[in-house]
């Protein structure tokens, strides 16, 4: 397979992950552009590569600085700008983990934290079947923050060796 092809082969099927994983498609294959380009890239460069509009580049571009997952670029004695992706894999799914995190896990940890605290007769089944409900799911999302949590202060290595005893 040529270089050429691999590439948009690559961003292709990242931003059909992406879409999997939460993140609209286009947002997901502008970061696999920057992710393999060596250099940091303009916005003009980016809406060629993949054929799209200024307006769709520049949203999905903020919103991948608002992720973490790029930044923009001064070069000097250039006037527009460029923006890199990070490349070390590792930081990436630390930073998206973070995201996911606070964007859809604490959320779900507050709204749960409200719900148990349902003000009702205690036999009465439907309140104790929604009890019992709410509190397995509120364990389970625990669980899943502390987890997280874990993942997101770990190095590489620790996690690596943690997967493979697990896998073992």
């Amino acid at each position: 397979m040529k270089f050429s092809e691999a590439k948009q082969q690559f961003i292709a099927s990242w931003g059909a992950f992406g879409s999997q994983w939460g993140i609209n498609r286009t947002m997901a294959q502008i970061h696999a552009l920057l992710l393999v380009s060596p250099e940091p890239l303009s916005a003009e460069v980016i809406m060629e590569e993949l054929n799209i509009s200024r307006g769709n580049a520049n949203m999905n571009i903020r919103e991948l600085i608002d992720w973490g997952l790029v930044e923009r670029v001064l070069i000097p004695g250039e006037r527009k700008e460029f923006f890199t992706a990070e490349k070390d894999i590792w930081k990436v799914v630390k930073q998206i983990t973070r995201e996911r995190k606070k964007r859809e896990l604490e959320p779900m940890l507050k709204l749960l934290d409200q719900l148990k605290e349902v003000e009702d007769d205690p036999k009465n089944p439907e309140v104790k079947s929604f009890n019992n409900a709410i509190t397995g799911i509120r364990k389970m999302a625990g669980q899943t923050d502390n987890a997280l949590d874990k993942l997101i202060k770990a190095d590489e290595n620790w996690f690596t060796g943690t997967l493979l005893k697990l896998i073992k």
